[in-house]
């Protein structure tokens, strides 16, 4: 062997891809004083995508180099989530504009596939990308789009290509801090933490009002609490800002509305069970909102609101799967967004290894109301058997859709006539969706039911984040299972092969136009019976409830 065969073979330089010096030099610039802890990976990754305009492999390089990560653990997060765009060596970036169209169900029921063929035809000759992308959380103003981070609502092809490099953000009117505080916000916090009101009492409150979690479990609030509260510390809450489920938009109406009653609940949270910090989670397709927190987080805390905790706020990257708590807790420690196994429950290990309690947003919008005016002021807002309001969000063939708050317990015929003006005209009443994809489809001879937990098992279905899409005649329930079925495909997470495999096969054999109903079957048994979390378990409800009710259409 020669002289020169053997410097080869013991290594000039380490193993692995060579740092760049220049792409080192921009990711400490990007970065500044930014902590390179491990759990900011994914804010990183933002801040390389929001300036560079996607990742490039010197970048990732240059990044775990900086965290002292391995490679492959930032390339696996960064490539795990839709909302990144990293580019291999030798590759060309993307153009420098993304115009992202939704194809979830409700936009494809209001012509989204047009707005995409016509968008992408007319942008073809420009330095732009067109692409399809799952809910924004904008049903109620399908068809929905966005260029970059800026939402367009009633989108088409003119408005699209017309609105291309303005980067001009949604007008929002969110109630500031001084606004809040001078209708009585953070009053009920203050007594909190001055001894006026004790944590039992706030327990006592949540419990008699049946306030219960409304991001889809519809785990009672009280008894979350409690059991947290008993775990020893140090301990964290975690804000589940997420709302991924196609049809769901409440959760942003609050946040870009009067988001200080959502923090006072979360603060006021974290001081009935002992946490010292609180992580809001927002997803990625609520830049408005995210605005609003970066400018109010600070405002609090200069106001020394609350000096028994911390707030973060952390930006999801597009990724459904991090609706559910356990894949939520792996993203906020900057990791993929994978479902934990449980036991244990992260009510006893959760973010960081604490015991963690989990709430969505509307769950703490309610918070304040309830202890200050009472567990019967809520409660005696629903109807018999169903306490308390709820918050439906209601999109598809109605008037008018939107966010509606009505009594816990309301039809879906209810919602249509009373809060929604009717059907839209020309459109006859068909089918609904009472809780997102999740819940399946019922028909509109199933309109009477009580939309509220416990009520629509037995029928194969739930109602989940209350997300309600309504159909028409002029719809197919075939095509609408077939959308939701492939948005379940695209957002699996991958981790077990019943989910990762199962939803892929299903949605092939469901375009084939012909089901293969009992193969359908065996494959939804699968599915929910072996899945690890709730999406590969609820993903075949579409499939069941279509052959169940609406076997005339197979």
């Amino acid at each position: 062997m020669t002289t020169q065969s053997k410097k080869r073979r013991s290594g000039a330089t380490p193993k692995g891809r060579q740092v760049d010096p220049s792409a080192l030099s921009q990711v400490r610039d990007a970065l500044g004083a930014q902590p390179r802890e491990r759990a900011l990976l994914i804010e990183h990754l933002h801040t390389l995508q929001d300036r560079f305009g996607h990742l490039s492999t010197a970048h990732l390089v240059a990044l775990a180099s900086e965290m002292r990560l391995a490679m492959a653990e930032v390339y696996e997060v960064a490539t795990f989530y839709a909302h990144f765009d990293v580019v291999d060596q030798g590759t060309a970036p993307p153009p420098a504009v993304t115009v992202r169209i939704c194809d979830s169900l409700t936009c494809c029921m209001l012509g989204a596939d047009k707005v995409y063929e016509e968008t992408q035809a007319r942008l073809s000759s420009q330095d732009v990308r067109v692409v399809r992308a799952p809910c924004m959380g904008a049903c109620d103003t399908a068809p929905a789009a966005a260029i970059g981070h800026t939402l367009i609502e009633h989108a088409d092809a003119e408005a699209l290509v017309a609105a291309v490099g303005t980067g001009a953000n949604r007008p929002i009117k969110a109630k500031a801090l001084d606004a809040y505080r001078a209708e009585g916000g953070y009053d009920l916090l203050e007594k909190c933490l001055a001894g006026g009101v004790s944590a039992d009492a706030v327990i006592q409150a949540l419990d008699g009002s049946g306030l219960r979690g409304l991001g889809g479990a519809g785990f009672p609030t009280a008894r979350k609490w409690s059991i947290v509260r008993d775990q020893p510390g140090p301990k964290a809450v975690a804000v589940n800002a997420d709302e991924g489920e196609p049809g769901t938009f409440k959760d942003r109406e609050f946040l870009e509305t009067d988001p200080h009653r959502m923090l006072e609940g979360a603060m006021i949270g974290a001081w009935v069970v002992g946490a010292s910090d609180v992580y809001i989670y927002l997803r990625d397709e609520y830049p408005e909102a995210r605005h609003v927190l970066e400018a109010e987080i600070p405002n609090i805390e200069a106001a020394g609101i609350a000096p028994h905790v911390k707030l973060h706020l952390r930006r999801g990257a597009g990724a459904y799967i991090c609706g559910e708590e356990s894949a939520m807790i792996e993203s906020i420690e900057g990791k993929r967004g994978l479902p934990r196994h449980r036991p244990p429950y992260v009510a006893q290990v959760g973010l960081f290894g604490r015991p963690t309690l989990v709430n969505n947003v509307e769950t703490l919008f309610w918070v304040r109301d309830i202890v200050e005016k009472g567990a019967a002021w809520f409660a005696d807002q629903g109807q018999d058997g169903h306490p308390g309001p709820r918050t439906y969000s209601v999109s598809g063939r109605v008037k008018n859709p939107g966010v509606k708050i009505a009594p816990s317990g309301t039809t879906v015929r209810q919602l249509i006539e009373d809060y929604c003006g009717g059907m839209a005209d020309g459109h006859a009443f068909k089918a609904y969706l009472p809780g997102g994809p999740s819940g399946g489809i019922l028909p509109a001879s199933m309109g009477d039911l009580p939309l509220d937990f416990g009520q629509l098992e037995k029928y194969g279905s739930f109602v989940g984040s209350h997300a309600v899409v309504i159909l028409s005649t002029q719809d197919s329930v075939k095509d609408a299972a077939l959308n939701l079925m492939r948005f379940f495909a695209h957002e699996s997470c991958g981790q077990c092969t019943p989910c990762r495999v199962g939803t892929e096969k299903a949605a092939d054999l469901m375009a084939d136009g012909n089901w293969d109903t009992a193969l359908l079957t065996e494959l939804s048994t699968a599915m929910r019976d072996t899945s690890i979390c709730g999406l590969g378990q609820a993903a075949s409800n579409p499939i069941t409830s279509v052959m169940t009710y609406f076997s005339e259409d197979l």
